[in-house]
């Protein structure tokens, strides 16, 4: 079944839980949406897994358009999310629609994330006014790591707890028909949650959340540069590609692959009259 704004919607109050994975192309995009996990995120997270960078704040509009029209075209059923990058939405209201549209337009995504609370807010109703799905996305917003002083968990005071609680309030009055909770203690997730009506997805923000989502690359042990608390690793498939790329190097330098099964075959009549 297509996943959709409205079916996310449904699994909320159905106690369903959101399944979400990043993905940044087409081969596994499409893997994951066999398997049916129900969103995939084109993250700006593709500026360290993908392209190397030190943080997501090198990502361009171009970069989160090329991944997320890959990924679209891997997908039939799982609902398209693309990531705004740096930039793309906090400098104007007009910028905002612009670039979501663009993603949209470009990348042929479903819907569009962005972070930050209130003071995003005016662009999330915009880009929901132009007919545009948005994720909202708050706790610590990676984007604004240098503002934070590092990646800190978020809203462990009275104060920022109820500062979390009314930025969540506040992005779903604006539109947005989901939010993602990322690095908030789990019990004030739960709260999250059971305030507003839209789904939560978490990320280093306990089970209490409507959803969760991790980085592939994290959850499959592809990417080693660091292991945030919060990731579980399902398969160390980073260990079982060092040992099939080890082996074909093995049998490369031994002249054993390709093996005869693995070789096309002429005549030998032919060859017989190249001489």
């Amino acid at each position: 079944m297509k996943n959709t704004v409205a079916t996310l919607k449904q699994q909320k109050l159905d106690g369903d839980k959101i399944t979400m994975l990043t993905a940044y192309d087409y081969s596994t995009a499409k893997l994951m949406d066999e398997v049916g996990v129900n969103t995939i995120l084109v993250g700006d997270s593709l500026g360290m897994t993908m392209l190397g960078y030190e943080d997501t704040l090198s990502v361009t509009m171009e970069d989160m358009i090329h991944h997320t029209a890959a990924v679209a075209r891997g997908t039939k059923n799982a609902l398209v999310v693309g990531d705004m990058p740096f930039m793309s939405y906090q400098t104007s209201v007009y910028d905002a629609v612009v670039n979501a549209g663009r993603l949209m337009k470009e990348g042929r995504c479903q819907a569009v994330k962005l972070e930050g609370g209130a003071a995003v807010c005016p662009q999330i109703k915009a880009i929901v006014e132009a007919s545009i799905p948005v994720v909202a996305h708050i706790g610590l917003t990676p984007q604004s790591v240098n503002a934070f002083g590092g990646f800190k968990v978020q809203g462990k005071s009275e104060e920022a707890a109820k500062k979390l609680i009314e930025e969540a309030k506040a992005v779903e009055e604006a539109g947005a028909f989901a939010v993602v909770l990322e690095c908030v203690p789990g019990k004030l997730a739960k709260i999250i949650s059971e305030t507003i009506s839209i789904p939560t997805i978490g990320i280093g923000a306990g089970n209490g959340c409507d959803g969760q989502v991790l980085v592939y690359q994290d959850m499959l042990a592809i990417f080693s540069d660091f292991k945030p608390k919060f990731v579980k690793r399902f398969a160390d498939v980073g260990a079982a590609m060092r040992e099939g790329i080890a082996g074909y190097i093995e049998e490369v330098k031994a002249g054993t692959f390709p093996a005869e099964e693995h070789t096309f075959k002429i005549s030998d009549d032919v060859i017989n009259k190249l001489y």
